[in-house]
């Protein structure tokens, strides 16, 4: 990583900041890490469903003090250097095909619907 790096700032609703940071310590990252991370992942395609908890997100036998996240960089890297894309990718390897399950089950249950024309998902009314 360069050493030229810049500061970035963000404002966001309190309710978030508290979400990111909780998400940030259960991956055993900083927020600027985590930060940084989703946004390179949102740059790929991937979003986070605002609805969604860290909880919800993790996938079967994942560990809340973030050592599966350590084994996936070490795994990542055993073969050498490794990019930060690179180490996005193994990190959320899985993600864009557990996103795509839940929205298809959250559409099946008329809690979402996908618009073109609006340009994306939203939440349908109650």
């Amino acid at each position: 990583m360069s050493d030229d790096r810049r500061s970035v700032k963000t404002y966001v609703p309190a309710d978030q900041k508290t979400r990111w940071q909780r998400h940030a310590e259960e991956l055993g990252m900083s927020q600027s890490e985590f930060v940084r991370t989703m946004v390179q992942a949102g740059r790929r395609g991937f979003t986070l469903p605002e609805e969604s908890s860290p909880e919800e997100s993790r996938s079967e036998g994942s560990d809340p003090g973030g050592h599966d996240l350590e084994r996936r960089i070490e795994s990542a890297i055993a073969d050498g250097h490794s990019s930060w894309d690179d180490l996005v990718d193994a990190v959320f390897a899985d993600f864009e095909d557990r996103l795509e399950e839940e929205l298809d089950s959250l559409q099946e249950r008329d809690r979402v619907r996908y618009s073109g024309r609006d340009g994306g998902y939203t939440l349908v009314d109650e």
